[in-house]
């Protein structure tokens, strides 16, 4: 069993690392370089084999640093289980598909319209929570969902100033319909694997890092089918790391590490807590913005929007602790 203190331990790390993501990959997609910029789906690849690789070093090091050991548990867990592996291709190839939709959404949309529209996938991973897990949600817990949504949207309001009318102006129609589109798959994609992914974790006693090396293999398939299909002629012509730089290096680092943040999340809390967690890194990421990058005037709106997020993500967390679900392990 988790301790609260390792289980929002881990949800301050998931905060710090979804933020970081955010404004980090967005500059990487908006930063003026010499040559080709580098291929989404070729940072997608490579986050997989990083993620397999520090599995694999968690694994080993869980093993006492033994190869042999660490050779008989691949074998059990994944060579000699293919119907356990296989259970893993469903939430991995929609993970690779929402990487590639998030990098796609960041290249057409500001930060604020991305941030925004991607919570909606709380909403989703409540629907699928309850609809897959049998999880049931008391009133005052969908009425944190709400006040969530609210606050969030609040947050990211957008302002009359000469900022956002610059982004907006350098946004033709056809990419905003490109980027929002891109988001609201992803917020259906990221709800149902999540949710499928947590059902596996809690039903199973396979290792975290295991399942996590099972996701990387299937999504290192997926990744390099769809580099080399929509990609391919780029690929061939410059290789597959064209257009890297220290930016790009740190945003396939911090991606190979969000997965494995969101899956020890995943087994300490659940994913409706996970939401509210990346709904705190929207006002840091705005706080951030005006501090540091200085593109963002904040307002009454956002002071009020931010004060709904605070009081939704206590208002969950009371709830969870007043009514536990006695049904969960």
């Amino acid at each position: 069993m988790a301790t609260p203190r390792l289980k929002y331990l881990s949800l301050g790390v998931l905060v710090f690392q979804t933020t970081s993501l955010v404004l980090i990959m967005r500059y990487s997609r908006t930063l003026q370089a010499e040559g080709p910029r580098y291929l989404a789906s070729s940072a997608v690849v490579v986050a997989e084999v990083m993620k397999i690789l520090i599995c694999l070093l968690l694994v080993f090091k869980e093993h006492s640093y033994s190869v042999r050991a660490l050779n008989s548990i691949l074998r059990q867990e994944i060579a000699y289980k293919p119907v356990e592996t296989l259970k893993l291709a469903i939430p991995s190839g929609i993970y690779t598909l929402q990487n590639n939709l998030l990098y796609v959404a960041l290249s057409n949309l500001d930060a604020a319209t991305y941030q925004v529209t991607y919570q909606l996938k709380i909403l989703t991973t409540a629907l699928f929570s309850v609809s897959m897990l049998g999880r049931r949600l008391g009133v005052y817990q969908w009425l944190s969902l709400l006040i969530l949504m609210a606050g969030v949207a609040l947050v990211q309001w957008p302002s009359e100033s000469s900022v956002t009318s610059e982004k907006e102006a350098a946004v033709s129609p056809g990419s905003q319909f490109v980027g929002v589109t891109s988001v609201l798959v992803a917020c259906c994609s990221s709800g149902f694997a999540g949710v499928y992914f947590e059902k596996i974790l809690k039903e199973s006693k396979q290792s975290v890092w295991i399942r996590n090396i099972q996701l990387g293999m299937f999504g290192l398939v997926f990744g390099l089918a769809g580099m080399l299909c929509f990609d391919g002629d780029k690929v061939m012509e410059s290789g597959m790391f064209q257009g890297y730089n220290e930016v790009t290096w740190t945003v396939v680092t911090l991606q190979a590490l969000g997965g494995l943040v969101i899956a020890a999340v995943i087994k300490y809390a659940d994913n409706i807590l996970k939401g509210f967690a990346t709904s705190l890194s929207i006002i840091l990421s705005t706080l951030i913005s005006y501090f540091w990058l200085q593109d963002f005037e904040p307002t009454g709106v956002f002071f009020s929007g931010a004060i709904l997020v605070i009081a939704a993500t206590f208002l969950y967390g009371y709830e969870g602790k007043a009514a536990p679900n006695p049904s969960r392990a």
